[in-house]
């Protein structure tokens, strides 16, 4: 299947031709994604709106090749999970789609990279391999053309140098980092920026005690003296976007869509509204698996924007005996 055309969605008519055609190609192509279908009776020709399309459990890209094609295997983007757990890995046979879907994911949302200096503090990410955040993060940093463009490891005070003079220069800066690289670096020094963005993407990974986002945020919020915290959701199963640019509240680009499933029987779509599993559609995931039922807890609103509220825990899971065939 041709990729380009989910990256020019106008409209809610498309977004639905397109969602089931790739759902009939994935229940052809995929042989996890098909068996999982069979198990719940579950035949393209019943499907008569995309509620009914089954939502992968995102735990399968732990224990299965999650693929839809037979081409070569380009890039392997793994989790970067907790010690001793499965890390998820996602099969990934075009690197074309993702840097399509990243990049114009961006543009999307923050307009011509080449309008920003890219910080990257995501030092938790940059000591693994295979991460697709630093796949994302390094291509954005090299097409900004920005010469201060770059990473920072664990040098906070070269950061903190660099953020300065930027911000009191006037240009246009995106700080993306981990939130417990934030953090410490605002122990370091007190901000008052006037032309960054800060940006967290994320993770205390056991670095620090886990907070919620209201409280991450202010004190985020504080230590740079910004009135607004961004945020990026994505994970390593999806290879799309989504984006706040406050408060929590995400938006999707067009090729994405969420529902949220109800926490008591995980195979029924609840009304926009109410709280629940987040199950994710994510086109740009032709070749492995558009239809994904992850582990995040959300709510989403009638205009379509979503937060996340948190996660499921193992025992949080009801009502689906096929989390593992």
């Amino acid at each position: 299947m041709n990729s380009n055309p989910i990256f020019n969605i106008k409209d809610e008519a498309t977004f639905e031709a397109l969602t089931f055609q790739t759902f009939q190609h994935q229940f052809e192509n995929n042989r996890t994604y098909r068996s999982f279908c069979d198990l719940l009776y579950v035949h393209p020709s019943d499907i008569t709106k995309i509620e009914d399309i089954p939502f992968l459990p995102i735990q399968f890209f732990k224990s299965h090749e999650i693929v839809s094609n037979t081409h070569p295997i380009q890039e392997t983007f793994t989790s970067s999970g907790t010690t001793g757990s499965t890390p998820s890995k996602h099969l990934v046979t075009d690197l074309s789609i993702y840097e399509e879907s990243y990049r114009k994911g961006f543009e999307y949302f923050y307009g011509n990279i080449e309008d920003y200096v890219i910080l990257a503090l995501l030092p938790n990410y940059l000591e693994r391999k295979g991460s697709s955040l630093i796949y994302m993060a390094n291509d954005l940093i090299k097409r900004s053309k920005q010469p201060e463009s770059g990473f920072y490891l664990h040098d906070l005070k070269a950061l903190t140098e660099q953020l300065i003079q930027l911000d009191q220069q006037g240009k246009k800066v995106l700080l993306i980092g981990v939130s417990f690289a934030l953090l410490d670096l605002i122990e370091t020094t007190q901000f008052q920026l006037k032309n960054t963005i800060i940006m967290e993407t994320g993770g205390m990974k056991g670095r620090r005690k886990e907070m919620i986002r209201a409280e991450l945020h202010q004190q985020l919020c504080e230590g740079f003296g910004v009135e607004k915290i961004h945020s990026e959701y994505g994970m390593t199963e999806l290879l799309s976007q989504g984006y706040s640019k406050g408060n929590g509240i995400f938006e999707m680009p067009p090729w994405m869509k969420l529902y949220t499933r109800d926490p008591e029987d995980a195979l029924t779509i609840q009304p926009n509204g109410k709280s629940g599993g987040i199950n994710v559609i994510d086109l740009a995931n032709i070749n492995s698996c558009a239809f994904i039922a992850t582990q995040d807890l959300g709510k989403i609103h009638p205009d379509g924007t979503f937060e996340i509220l948190g996660r499921f825990d193992h025992s949080d899971i009801r009502g689906c005996n096929l989390m593992v065939f």
